[in-house]
């Protein structure tokens, strides 16, 4: 290394787990981020920062006033500018010895591998349902780890996935919900230091699997929320839905966690038929008095600390926004009861 780039990277070489052999990994390193946003931005000054070697920038959209309060790479002078374009200039201007590329339009089935190909690490900070699913199904056929992360209001998500036989995206959320039912920032809105923390957990999870050191997050998923500055470590497990194949375990097999998916509509008829169950909504507080189908609130950041006021006897009813929370609910109880558990997305009414 240069005596130039031991001036640059002189405080992260200092580190014992890094060292100057993590930093010629990360100069010898190639990293594509799908998505310029809000979680695209920092990690980009991040990881150019860090002096990752070959870093492409792909994003189709265009600066936007609106855009200003999050994704701070960008200037009021850049409005209207393309985002990966905009981008790549002002990483250069940050660390010119880097090798950078931009790719100014939305990934697509037709480009996808084609464009991930040439990287070592895929970086997913986009903002929608469908361009995930693709994003990790071509890394998956291309054999590429993905670090993921995403925002929603108040709440941030990271993980690694497809790493070193490590599960994938569709091992946390098997199906996408519908475009109908898919809410982004424009519509919910989010809180402008939520992406930059979340962006910067990311750009951490991708030093530390280009260096090799550190507890990464392949297999797990992590949740923080601004609004109390809980963070929750969940454990990512193949979901197991109701069926005659999954219902008794296999000998000397772990028993999964069984969930049936239900509508609210359902509900309606177990009271008909008087069938005693327990609806519990894991929403965050200012989520249920928002919107609420009934039941009691107990956060999913609590019901682990409250497991025992369950009434263990009813089936138990998870509800949320989009069935995700439901889902880590049911693996929290599971443990305890790994019968009768349900799960209700409000979106799918």
């Amino acid at each position: 290394m240069e005596n130039e780039g031991l001036k640059r990277y002189h405080r992260q070489i200092l580190l014992e787990e890094l060292g100057l052999d993590g930093q010629q990994k990360l100069q010898k390193s190639s990293v594509l981020i799908i998505g310029a946003g809000g979680l695209g931005c920092p990690l980009l000054f991040y990881l150019a920062g860090a002096g990752i070697g070959k870093i492409g920038v792909m994003d189709g959209d265009w600066v936007e006033e609106s855009n200003l309060h999050r994704q701070v790479i960008f200037q009021q002078q850049d409005i209207g500018k393309n985002k990966a374009t905009t981008a790549v200039e002002r990483l250069n201007l940050l660390n010119p010895t880097l090798q950078l590329q931009a790719f100014p339009f939305h990934i697509s089935p037709e480009n996808a591998a084609q464009s991930l190909a040439d990287y070592d690490l895929i970086i997913d900070g986009s903002d929608n349902f469908p361009t995930r699913y693709l994003v990790n199904d071509t890394c998956v056929s291309l054999g590429k780890p993905l670090v993921f992360g995403s925002i929603f209001r108040f709440e941030g998500q990271v993980s690694v996935f497809n790493y070193q036989g490590g599960p994938n995206y569709r091992n946390c959320y098997p199906e996408a919900p519908g475009i109908q039912d898919s809410p982004n920032c424009g519509e919910s809105g989010v809180i402008g230091p939520l992406p930059g923390i979340i962006g910067s957990m990311m750009a951490n999870e991708a030093i530390k699997v280009i260096c090799g050191f550190g507890d990464g997050l392949s297999g797990k998923l992590l949740i923080f929320n601004a609004l109390n500055n809980d963070m929750q470590l969940y454990n990512i497990q193949p979901e197991n839905r109701v069926s005659p194949d999954n219902q008794v375990p296999k000998p000397n097999q772990k028993k999964s966690i069984v969930y049936e998916e239900i509508f609210p509509k359902e509900l309606l008829e177990w009271e008909e038929n008087k069938v005693e169950y327990c609806l519990i909504d894991v929403r965050e507080a200012f989520e249920f008095e928002e919107k609420n189908i009934g039941g009691i609130h107990i956060s999913l950041y609590d019901l682990e600390a409250r497991i025992d006021e369950l009434p263990f006897q009813s089936r138990l009813v998870f509800c949320c926004t989009s069935g995700a929370k439901s889902r880590m609910a049911t693996k929290i109880v599971g443990p305890k009861r790994t019968e009768e558990l349900f799960v209700i997305s409000l979106l799918k009414q």
